[in-house]
């Protein structure tokens, strides 16, 4: 058959998913932290329920001996996100705090690198890429692609995916294993959009388990 210049829309070829993790790839498990929790004082709706997948990933990882990096709000207690200060925030994650502890059940491995974030209480920081050397890490282990899960979907993961692209890397967002504050109620979906825009692939377990 001859070449043909253009596809018409119904034979246009369907999205390939990324591949699989390997050589090059890190795992990212952003800020998922026991005051995003329900009941936490910035409780992210059905937060806990990121834990069981993320797992699932961390384990993948794990085998296949990728780097995992999990990502924590760190903040002293007068930081200036907080309400008295003039932030958006109650308080929440202020160091060395329960509430600044993973989440029960999320099995951070021994080897796994842990960065902190938003750790002076001058600068507010949404991605785990802000001040923290992230991203030199990253470059050091010839990582060119991360696999980025946890909370919350309309702030520290959108920011993270944000920077990670503006930084030449490749993002794979991990859809069953994100959820989002959501202030105002499409904020959980604006912010996929702009992940999608930004040319992060989404991915969930389904597409991953045999």
């Amino acid at each position: 058959m001859p070449p043909s210049s253009a596809l018409p829309a119904s034979a246009a070829p369907a999205p390939t998913l990324p591949c699989l993790p390997g050589d090059g790839d890190a795992l990212v498990v952003v800020d998922v932290q026991n005051d995003f929790l329900p009941g936490g004082p910035l409780a992210v709706a059905d937060g806990d329920r990121v834990v069981a997948p993320l797992n699932r990933y961390i384990h993948l990882f794990q085998q296949r001996g990728l780097p995992l990096v999990f990502t924590r709000d760190w903040h002293p207690a007068n930081h200036c996100s907080f309400h008295a200060q003039g932030g958006p925030w109650p308080p929440h994650c202020v160091a060395g705090s329960p509430g600044a502890g993973f989440a029960p059940g999320l099995h951070v491995p021994a080897n796994a690198t842990l960065i902190s974030k938003g750790a002076h209480a001058g600068i507010d920081a949404y991605s785990a890429f802000q001040g923290t050397g992230l991203g030199a890490y990253l470059q050091r282990l010839g990582c060119r692609r991360i696999f980025v899960g946890g909370l919350a979907t309309d702030y520290c993961v959108l920011a993270t995916v944000r920077d990670a692209r503006q930084q030449g890397l490749a993002v794979v967002v991990l859809r069953d294993a994100i959820r989002a504050v959501a202030v105002q109620p499409e904020d959980g979906r604006r912010a996929e959009d702009e992940m999608l825009r930004l040319g992060a692939h989404p991915l969930t377990w389904d597409e991953v388990a045999p």
